[in-house]
């Protein structure tokens, strides 16, 4: 008698998470698709024709964008982009992603409190550009992290994280 009670508990949780995961997808779908339509509003690159590169590091973090298909008006307006977003994240302006990504994204109230203990450098890269973000202080690592999963996780098909 227990073998069968536990064998039926046991379909019955996967039976639940199954649903749960078919609910979870298309939830997650429309929050990329509403996350794509934002973006189009502050990027002015297209979103389509880029990669987004999400590489942890133990002080902080590094975000690339990348042009997919070597378009030099793309590449520039990549470029332009990150090097005011740079400004605006040294100043704890994160207006823009708060903008795409809602005001409650993941570590983003700590990057806006803790911005002024944050190295912000932008560079060019290569078909774009990218920005580091270092710190000692490992809650704001941690707050890094944190924003980095959250856009991977909104930005589907157009984000990654790096090696």
């Amino acid at each position: 008698m227990k073998f069968k009670s536990v064998v039926l508990y046991l379909f019955l949780i996967l039976g639940v998470v199954g649903c749960q995961s078919q609910v979870e997808k298309p939830a997650q779908n429309e929050r990329q698709a509403i996350v794509a339509e934002r973006g189009g509003e502050v990027m002015p690159f297209d979103l389509e024709r880029t990669t987004h590169i999400f590489e942890k590091l133990d002080n902080g973090g590094r975000q690339q964008v990348i042009s997919d298909d070597e378009d030099v008006a793309q590449i520039d307006l990549i470029r332009t982009h990150l090097v005011e977003e740079t400004q605006q994240f040294s100043e704890g302006n994160f207006h823009d992603p708060a903008m795409i990504h809602g005001d409650n994204m993941a570590g983003l109230h700590e990057l806006m409190t803790g911005y002024n203990k944050i190295s912000i450098e932008y560079t060019e890269i290569e078909q774009g550009g990218q920005i580091l973000y270092t710190t000692d202080d490992p809650k704001l690592v941690s707050a890094i992290h944190s924003w980095f999963e959250a856009q991977v996780s909104d930005h589907g098909q157009h984000a990654q994280e790096g090696q």
